[in-house]
């Protein structure tokens, strides 16, 4: 007698694990690009300094402030001038406010270029103080020489 011989199927792998964790990560690499990006500016070049510590604790309401070479100053993806700076800073304090926290409530961070003048970082420090901020910190990046 004859057998008849059966086709056999191949065996498939499951891929929607695999599928998963592929989104998976691809959110959790645009989440990370983004937190980058708040943090960093392509007209800002940090200064080296050996005396620089990270903050104590974490800082609550950051209002991050990039001062380029030139002066300008950019916040939010804005650029402003030290004049007109009071523009976006009152936007960044208006949602303070709509939080029911005050201006002395939010940490300025200032992240100047290295070849900025001094007297342009004053001139924001002030412009900062005039509306009512007091509390700031200052970036730079860790010589490790």
């Amino acid at each position: 007698m004859r057998v008849k011989r059966q086709k056999v199927d191949m065996a498939e792998g499951d891929m929607t694990p695999m599928i998963d964790m592929t989104f998976q990560l691809i959110a959790f690499f645009m989440v990370l690009i983004n937190f980058a990006q708040t943090e960093a500016n392509d007209h800002v070049v940090l200064p080296n300094s050996k005396l620089v510590k990270p903050p104590e604790a974490p800082l609550v309401f950051p209002i991050v402030l990039h001062v380029a070479a030139d002066g300008r100053v950019y916040l939010g993806g804005d650029d402003y001038t030290a004049e007109t700076l009071r523009i976006g800073l009152d936007r960044e304090l208006a949602v303070i406010r709509g939080e029911g926290k005050k201006p002395g409530d939010a940490n300025v961070v200032i992240r100047g270029h290295k070849d900025c003048a001094a007297g342009e970082i004053q001139e924001v420090v002030r412009v900062c103080q005039d509306s009512q901020l007091v509390n700031f910190a200052l970036r730079v990046k860790e010589d490790r020489s």
